[in-house]
C-alpha cells in the first residue's frame, strides 16, 4: 500500500519545520506548502532539504487556483497547518483540493475575534460584551457598550500582540488612537476589538486559566488535554504551560463542556482547536477559540509520552479513528518560559545556566535569545528561554522552578534613555501571583508593538 501523502501548510506556528516532519514520517510522505513570508524566506534552504516544496501564492483567487493545482500533482490524502496565520489559506487549499479542513466561514469566526464573540453570544455559549473598533472615533460608543475594565485587542492576531488591560478612559483612547493610525510596520492595527475583562480567581502560584486542546473528526469533539498556566507577565504575556491543569474534577468538566459548546457554535468539523478559558468567581468564561495546535503543546506531547499531538493533527486531517491512549496524568509535564523585557534591549549575558540545567526534574534549557541580540520593546508574548522538565506532582514543579528562577540572571547592555547595564533575575521577569493584565504605562502607549 502506498503511504498517504500529508500536505502541511508552512509558515511560522506553534511546530518546527524539523518537527513536523520528523513526527509526521511513521504517518506518511511530507510536503510543504509554503506561504512567502520572512519567516519561510529566512529558513527556505532549510525546508526544501527536509521535504518537497510546493510554493503557494494567495494574492487573488487565480494564484490559489494555480497552487492548488501543482499541490494537486503529489497527490495530497490531508492537508493541515499549524500556523495561526495561515488557517485561511489551508481552507482554501482544502476546497479546491476536496479535503477536510475548516471551512472559510469557520475560519473567519476562527480569526476574527469580534465574529467569533458575536457567534458565542448568539448560541448562548457566553455572553461576554464585546464592540468593534475601526476608527479612533469608534472608542466612546464601545467604552458606553463595553464599560471598565476592558480589554482591548487587535481584531485579528496571535502572542498578544498590541493586546492592552485598560482601566481608565483617558488611557484606553490614548491607545486606541496610536493603535489605529500607526502604520502597519509601527505597530499599527487594521481595527481593534472592545471586550469585557473578566475577573479571575485566585490560583495561588497558578495562573487563573486554562486550555483544552481538542480533536475534531466529523462534528465529534474529543478533549485530549487540559493545560494549566503560569501567572500572566503584565499585560497578557502567557509564560509557560503544563499538564495537566490544576482543577478539581467539576471545574475540569465544566471547563471541558463549555469548550466543546463552543467548538461547536463555531462550526467546527474537523481539524484541532485550542480554547483558552478563564477560571471565574462565576465558572468558567470563554478567552477564546483557535482553530490549531497551541503553542508549547508539541514540545509538551514529546517530554510526556502518551500522545503525540503533532502526530494527532494528521491523523485527523486524514480521518483516522481518534487515539484511545491520552495525555499520562500520573506526573507533571512543563514549559516554563522566561519572557522577554517590555522595555527590550540588547542582551549581551546569560549567567546560571549550568546550574540549572543540573537541577532535578529539568530536562532542557532552551535559549531562545542569543547574547548579542536585540530584544524589540512591546508587550507581545516573547522569550529569552524555556525550561522544560517534569516533576511527580504540582509542589515539586514549584520547589524546582523557584530554584531555577532565583539561580538564572540576564544581562542588557545600556541604551541612550538608560546608559547603565542592567542585569535583571529571572524571578523578575515573571509575576509572582495569578492577577494579569497590569495598566499599560505611558511607554505602552508608544511602544505597542
Amino acid at each position: 500500500m502506498p503511504r498517504p501523502v500529508i500536505a502541511v501548510v508552512y509558515d511560522f506556528g506553534s511546530v518546527a519545520p524539523a518537527d513536523i516532519v520528523d513526527r509526521l514520517e511513521p504517518l506518511g510522505d511530507v510536503v510543504l506548502a509554503v506561504c512567502p513570508s520572512r519567516h519561510t524566506e529566512e529558513l527556505a534552504p532549510l525546508l526544501a532539504d527536509l521535504a518537497p516544496v510546493v510554493p503557494v501564492r494567495e494574492e487573488d483567487a487565480h494564484t490559489l487556483d494555480a497552487s492548488a493545482e501543482l499541490l494537486s500533482e503529489h497527490r495530497p490524502d490531508a492537508v493541515l497547518t499549524y500556523s495561526e496565520r495561515r488557517l485561511g489559506t489551508t481552507a482554501g487549499l482544502a476546497a479546491r483540493l476536496g479535503l477536510p479542513f475548516h471551512d472559510a466561514g469557520t475560519v473567519r469566526l476562527l480569526t476574527d475575534k469580534y465574529e467569533q464573540r458575536r457567534r458565542l453570544r448568539e448560541r448562548g455559549v457566553d455572553p461576554v460584551r464585546c464592540r468593534l473598533l475601526r476608527t479612533p472615533g469608534d472608542w466612546a460608543p464601545a467604552l458606553a457598550a463595553v464599560g471598565l475594565p476592558a480589554v482591548l485587542k487587535p481584531l485579528r492576531g496571535e502572542g498578544s500582540r498590541s493586546t492592552h488591560l485598560v482601566r481608565d478612559a483617558a488611557t484606553g483612547a490614548a491607545l486606541a488612537t496610536r493603535l489605529l493610525t500607526a502604520p502597519a510596520s509601527g505597530g499599527g492595527e487594521e481595527a481593534l476589538v472592545l471586550e469585557e475583562y473578566l475577573e479571575g480567581v485566585g490560583a495561588g502560584p497558578f495562573g487563573d486559566h486554562v486550555s483544552v486542546e481538542s480533536a475534531v473528526l466529523d462534528g465529534r469533539v474529543t478533549h485530549w488535554a487540559t493545560t494549566g498556566k503560569f501567572p500572566l507577565a503584565p499585560p497578557f504575556r502567557e509564560v509557560g504551560h503544563f499538564w495537566p491543569a490544576p482543577v478539581t474534577g467539576a471545574e475540569r468538566d465544566a471547563v471541558l463542556t463549555l469548550a466543546a459548546d463552543a467548538v461547536r457554535a463555531l462550526g467546527v468539523r474537523t481539524g484541532i482547536t485550542h480554547t483558552e478559558v478563564k477560571l471565574t468567581p462565576d465558572g468558567p468564561r470563554l478567552i477564546e477559540v483557535n482553530g490549531r495546535l497551541g503553542g508549547f503543546q508539541a514540545g509538551l506531547g514529546r517530554l510526556a509520552g502518551g500522545l503525540d499531538p503533532v502526530l494527532l493533527a494528521a491523523e485527523v486531517a486524514l480521518g483516522r479513528p481518534l487515539p484511545t491512549t491520552w495525555v499520562p496524568d500520573d506526573r507533571v509535564t512543563y514549559a516554563r518560559a522566561l519572557p522577554t523585557p517590555a522595555e527590550g534591549g540588547l542582551l549581551t549575558g546569560v549567567r546560571g545556566v549550568g546550574e540549572v540545567r543540573g537541577l532535578p526534574g529539568v530536562d532542557t534549557y532552551e535559549t531562545r535569545v542569543q547574547p548579542g541580540r536585540t530584544v524589540e520593546p512591546g508587550v507581545a508574548t516573547g522569550e529569552l528561554a524555556v525550561l522544560w522538565g517534569t516533576a511527580d506532582a504540582h509542589d515539586t514543579m514549584l520547589a524546582v522552578l523557584d530554584r531555577a528562577l532565583d539561580t538564572l540572571t540576564y544581562t542588557f547592555a545600556g541604551t541612550p534613555g538608560t546608559p547603565e547595564e542592567r542585569t535583571v533575575r529571572a524571578r523578575d521577569l515573571v509575576p509572582a501571583g495569578p492577577g494579569q493584565g497590569a495598566d499599560p504605562a505611558p511607554t505602552d502607549v508608544r511602544k505597542a508593538s
